[in-house]
């Protein structure tokens, strides 16, 4: 066996031991994912490295996922496309085609001046978006595969001519120097973190792109980007210590829930954005029914629930939030009982995140409401609130009512020995996520009643607030 072929085979084996530790280790503290980003100038040997890995790793346990360029747009958020590939711990994802693809074929194809400002701006948010992946036990490397323009248009004579069409990436004819000068120039404004493979021989360009793999399975230790400031609790938010009394006549309250509910469903459903509307707050605080009346005068066809409960255990192997990803992108209504704030409450509470995981996710929820806010996404959040003792007595009235007894388990009981962690952790949630983007509504009364009425009445009042009066 001669040299070249044994160290290929060394490489081979070193890479496929790391793989298997690497997908060992899941489960564990170290536990993790690995997602791999590949752009670069088109023949640049992208393609022949990616294949090339899959030949030298074990190809059950990498995925690699290729798509033409998504047109950046402001009906999704840039990551949208992409989250179901989002790797979960001990698995190894490489996307050909990724956001930094799309971003570029944007810039490439849109009509008016993809100016400088706005470019940065799609690239702090994917950056941010990244940074939060590695906050969440998911790796990120990125590989740039770069070649020089006459290097390009030697391998562009020698290709098939039927094969041309299919080297059109981000848009460009790469038999202009000016298109390939304009890629080369949008690239430098977000390259300066990737790994540029620049190897015009075959061999030397796929050893490298494998060493840097291996490197980093063996080596590099999972990045934390953190932020290390102290923190600050915020004082108990005055309406969860006080819940007004409120009475209602009965046919009062029917006549207006009628008028309520029939306002709320025409918004919902002639608004062109898609709504997403969840819920939190004490237990038995009346959310289920609040969502009842939201959806009275709606077809099921035209909205979906999601009761968020504990994660599932293929979930926690993703970051927290990959699950509320996957349910938020329905062209429909959606509602959330329970949500995306259970890190930063009962999480919190209950110590199932540690203190730099629940504090950090204030940062990662804002920016998440934000990317769905800016993709023409209402986002509707209510906090209900009831008095302690109102509390204990729904709990017995459900114990006592047949076909309520669902709704009460031992855990609920156990729940309000914890009640001032809860008030302090909601206080904290209010003072961190209560954004001009997607405010609180905090529903504070002991009156299911006037509850929900103030829920319709919230919803009415924020769905106008998109369309000012001209």
């Amino acid at each position: 066996m001669n040299q070249n072929s044994m160290c290929e085979d060394e490489l081979s084996l070193a890479l496929i031991e790391a793989q298997y530790a690497f997908k060992k280790a899941r489960g564990t503290k170290t536990g993790k994912s690995l997602l791999i980003l590949v752009s670069g100038i088109e023949l640049a040997g992208k393609g022949e490295a990616v294949k090339q890995l899959r030949e030298w790793m074990d190809p059950r346990y990498l995925r690699v996922k290729a798509d033409t360029p998504n047109l950046l747009n402001n009906e999704q958020p840039f990551w949208q496309p992409y989250v179901s590939s989002v790797p979960r711990e001990g698995q190894i994802v490489v996307l050909f085609g990724n956001w930094y693809s799309d971003l570029l074929t944007t810039a490439m194809h849109i009509n008016h001046p993809f100016d400088e400002s706005t470019f940065d701006g799609y690239v702090q948010k994917m950056q941010a978006f990244e940074d939060d992946l590695k906050n969440n036990a998911v790796d990120v490397m990125k590989f740039w595969f770069d070649t020089s323009w006459s290097h390009l248009q030697k391998r562009l004579q020698n290709i098939d001519l039927s094969e041309q069409q299919l080297h059109r990436l981000h848009g460009v004819d790469w038999h202009k120097k000016k298109q390939y000068e304009n890629v080369q120039r949008l690239r430098q404004r977000f390259t300066q973190d990737w790994i540029v493979i620049d190897e015009d021989d075959n061999k030397s360009r796929n050893t490298k792109f494998a060493l840097n793999i291996l490197k980093h399975l063996k080596h590099d230790a999972l990045s934390s980007v953190v932020n290390t400031a102290i923190w600050k609790q915020s004082s108990i938010h005055e309406k969860l210590t006080h819940t007004p009394e409120q009475t209602f006549d009965h046919s009062s309250y029917k006549q207006q829930l009628k008028k309520l509910t029939k306002q709320v469903a025409h918004l919902l459903r002639e608004d062109q954005r898609r709504i997403v509307i969840m819920f939190e707050g004490m237990d038995a605080a009346g959310k289920g029914g609040a969502i009842k009346r939201i959806v009275k005068k709606l077809d099921p066809r035209e909205y979906e629930i999601h009761a968020i409960s504990a994660p599932e255990k293929y979930e926690l192997r993703h970051p927290y939030l990959w699950r509320f990803w996957m349910k938020t992108n329905q062209d429909k209504i959606t509602i959330f009982d329970r949500s995306w704030y259970g890190r930063v409450l009962v999480e919190r509470v209950e110590k199932f995140a540690d203190d730099a995981a629940w504090q950090r996710a204030y940062d990662e929820i804002n920016r998440f409401e934000q990317d769905l806010v800016s993709t023409n996404t209402v986002v509707i959040k209510f906090w209900l609130s009831i008095d302690k003792n109102e509390q204990e007595r729904r709990f017995k009235a459900r114990e006592e009512t047949p076909h309520k007894r669902f709704k009460i388990t031992d855990e609920d009981w156990r729940n309000r020995k914890k009640w001032d962690n809860y008030l302090q952790a909601a206080s904290d949630m209010f003072a961190n996520t209560d954004t001009v983007f997607a405010p609180w509504h905090i529903i504070a009364t002991d009156n299911k009643r006037h509850a929900r009425l103030q829920v319709l009445e919230a919803i009415i009042q924020q769905m106008k607030a998109g369309y000012p009066p001209s």
